[in-house]
């Protein structure tokens, strides 16, 4: 720690606010909100070592920091959220989705129209959103019942000066360009058309039958007719959404997440006047230690950018691993205008509603899954011979296998092995292992002596598969400390590389020069996904015996 960073420690208020980290090029590289900024940022510098390899990282890289003062906590956290956006710390989690959301628009002119935008302000085209919407096929067979339900203006400019189109023949136009309807009556069918999009069912089927009453008893049976038939047709559409709750007219949202591979999958559910009206998802790569700080950043993202309106209630078990209730509700009441109360799910509705929103969200990541393996198995092929040409390996990877060690000053050191068959994760095969030899005494090179010994003695045992390739975490000198106990054994037909993390060199054996992957490579990009698998696997391996052994002591 430099003396000017110590000095900035020194003067830290005990108050709310922002805290902006900077490294020694002055670039922000981490943005963080606290209660108390003196607490919270001495936390970063008071331990040698944190249980996140990342806050170990983004610790050695702080230079100096700035920090901005706030009333509040809830400011601190709104702060954070426009500082974040602003600056794109690298150490912050930043949701590196590219898709733009559709939204409905229904567009602010004299006689409306309802319109699909991929972003709201889109032409400068004035007037209210609704959505997001995560599934566009859903969003256009929305789209194409409420045209059938609620026959407003399609065209953009009257089509034929004296005469209406094809769309007011087919009843899915009132003709406004034609005079054919007054403003009071198509105003009244595009708040109709705003009832359904916000989910208020109840007091359309309301209105609609105040209508059709109404025009029965002026006599009009044509108008009533038609408009009959579009209240039964909402009705069949409204009998296929599942009543979650019977006599209410409570709005919440339920939200899940899952997590596996790499994948992480959010869902919300949403429930509007007791009926659940629709499902939104999204996904995302995440490392399993980072899920949280995803979700979290996901919920402030969503809540405060792409969400529209706001439920009554938020239910979800994930927020009780983020925490800061209290501090969330306010920050909703902030950005809503309106009371939005929290829930972890815990009473017998609460569970069940959780349940349905896992379900569905177990079924999305099942289909990423699917997915990725496809587009990997594919591809897979090429990158197997890619690597078998560039890496002048004897064997086709089918499978392969990758080591890492993992300790603290040589306590409690364990190794990892972690398994890839056709480019993809078989987590069933992982193993791990306690190294004995080097116990109190750090020896990355004896330890990974130790681990492949332990390996290679189990080939041709049950639930041991002979690996094509193995690769070493680490650079040469690990590679050939590794190749000494594999020639001692006579072992030939098993290929060896070794990776070096500081420029993602590969080395091979006995060959002096390293061979540097095209950055932008599926190659290199398989290698460093099993060589992060590994690391993750051992940390983790890591983290839960020394707990355990502090637990004892």
């Amino acid at each position: 720690m430099n003396d000017r960073l110590k000095e900035i420690l020194k003067m830290l208020p005990e108050l709310p606010g922002c805290y902006i980290y900077y490294n020694a090029d002055n670039e922000i590289i981490y943005v963080g909100k606290a209660k108390i900024l003196k607490r919270r940022v001495k936390s970063y510098f008071n331990r040698k070592h944190h249980d996140s390899v990342k806050v170990n990282v983004l610790v050695s890289q702080i230079d100096h920091l700035e920090y901005i003062i706030t009333n509040t906590e809830v400011e601190a956290l709104i702060l954070e959220s426009h500082l974040i956006k602003k600056h794109k710390p690298k150490y912050n989690i930043l949701l590196k989705d590219d898709k733009k959301y559709p939204y409905f628009l229904v567009t602010d002119e004299d006689f409306p129209r309802i319109l699909i935008v991929r972003k709201r302000n889109i032409n400068k085209l004035k007037g209210r959103y609704y959505g997001p919407y995560t599934n566009i096929g859903a969003m256009h067979s929305t789209l194409d019942f409420l045209k059938k339900i609620f026959p407003l203006r399609q065209c953009k400019t009257p089509r034929f000066k004296s005469r209406p189109c094809l769309y007011y023949s087919i009843g899915k136009c009132l003709a406004p360009c034609q005079g054919l309807v007054s403003s009071k009556e198509y105003k009244a069918v595009v708040h109709q058309a705003e009832l359904f999009l916000s989910g208020k069912q109840g007091e359309l089927l309301k209105q609609l039958k105040e209508q059709i009453q109404k025009y029965s008893d002026a006599e009009q049976f044509e108008k009533a007719a038609k408009l009959r038939d579009s209240y039964l047709d909402l009705t069949k559409t409204l009998e296929k959404q599942k009543v979650v709750y019977e006599n209410t007219k409570l709005n919440e949202d339920i939200i899940s997440l899952a997590h596996e591979d790499g994948i992480l999958v959010i869902v919300i559910m949403m429930i509007r006047e007791g009926r659940l009206i629709d499902k939104k998802d999204f996904s995302y790569e995440a490392e399993e230690e980072d899920k949280i700080e995803y979700f979290e950043t996901f919920f402030k993202e969503y809540y405060s950018t792409l969400a529209l309106e706001f439920p009554d209630r938020i239910v979800s078990d994930v927020l009780e691993q983020v925490g800061n209730k209290s501090l969330y509700e306010q920050w909703l009441e902030v950005i809503s205008g309106k009371k939005v109360k929290i829930s972890y799910g815990k009473s017998a509705q609460g569970k069940e509603l959780q349940k349905l929103a896992d379900k569905n969200a177990a079924v999305i990541l099942n289909n990423k899954k699917l997915s990725k393996m496809s587009k990997i198995n594919e591809d897979f092929n090429l990158i197997g011979s890619y690597l078998k040409e560039t890496l002048h390996l004897n064997n086709f990877p089918y499978r392969m296998e990758c080591y890492d060690i993992s300790h603290i000053q040589g306590t409690n050191t364990v190794a990892s092995m972690v398994v890839f068959i056709n480019g993809l994760p078989k987590k069933s095969e992982y193993k791990k292992f306690k190294i004995k030899s080097t116990e109190g005494k750090p020896d990355d090179f004896l330890s990974m002596k130790e681990v492949l010994t332990r390996r290679l003695n189990h080939l041709g045992d049950k639930g041991w598969d002979k690996p094509d390739l193995i690769i070493i975490d680490g650079g040469k000198g690990q590679l050939s400390s590794v190749m000494e106990i594999v020639e001692d054994m006579g072992i030939k037909d098993i290929d060896f590389v070794s990776l070096a993390k500081r420029q993602e060199e590969v080395f091979l054996p006995h060959k002096s020069e390293s061979i540097i992957l095209p950055r932008e490579s599926g190659a290199l990009f398989l290698i460093q996904r099993i060589r992060d698998e590994a690391h993750r696997f051992a940390i983790t391996y890591h983290r839960k015996l020394r707990n355990k052994n502090s637990i004892k002591e």
